[in-house]
């Protein structure tokens, strides 16, 4: 009986977490050395770093073109690498109006694309100029020059091709 009650004693001497550590504590060491380290967070007490800022991966922007045209003369004006389609549409119509034109009409904007504007050799009945955008300057090349018309035994030219592509940035 007594040593029942000193078995149960023992129990009552505290409770450990970690093994032979208190609570907050586990045990760190080892070959016949050993002692308790705080556990941190523990208990919510600790002092908490602040978490630094994040850092920026970066992103792709957004790059727009535009061509622009007279109704009543050859000028043009053409624009890559704008912020906004609007600025593309703006800036193109203000090159086209240069000359003090008031009927410069966009024929084209395009983002994150190429641009081709191919044109008859000759100006016939039924020609047709080809304008037209493409993932690649020369897909935009081919598919304008597929929408170009020219008289018989003429051609098409290609007078316009450019890029405006995405641009990555921090």
């Amino acid at each position: 009986m007594l040593f029942i009650a000193f078995f149960f004693s023992l129990g009552s001497a505290g409770a450990y977490a970690e093994g032979r550590c208190p609570p907050g504590q586990y045990p760190v060491g080892g070959q016949g050395v050993g002692g308790c380290a705080p556990i941190p967070g523990y208990g919510g007490n600790q002092t908490a770093q602040p978490a630094p800022p994040p850092i920026d991966p970066g992103r792709y922007e957004d790059r727009w073109g535009a061509m622009a045209l007279s109704d009543s003369t050859p000028d043009a004006g053409v624009v890559v690498d704008q912020l906004t389609e609007g600025d593309a549409k703006r800036v193109a119509i203000e090159k086209c109006s240069r000359n003090g034109l008031k009927d410069c009409r966009i024929l084209l904007t395009y983002r994150n694309q190429c641009a081709a504007w191919v044109v008859p050799s000759a100006d016939a009945p039924g020609a047709e100029t080809g304008i037209s955008a493409g993932l690649s300057e020369q897909a935009a090349v081919d598919n304008a020059t597929a929408k170009c018309k020219h008289a018989p035994g003429g051609s098409c030219v290609l007078a316009y091709s450019a890029c405006s592509l995405p641009q990555w940035t921090r």
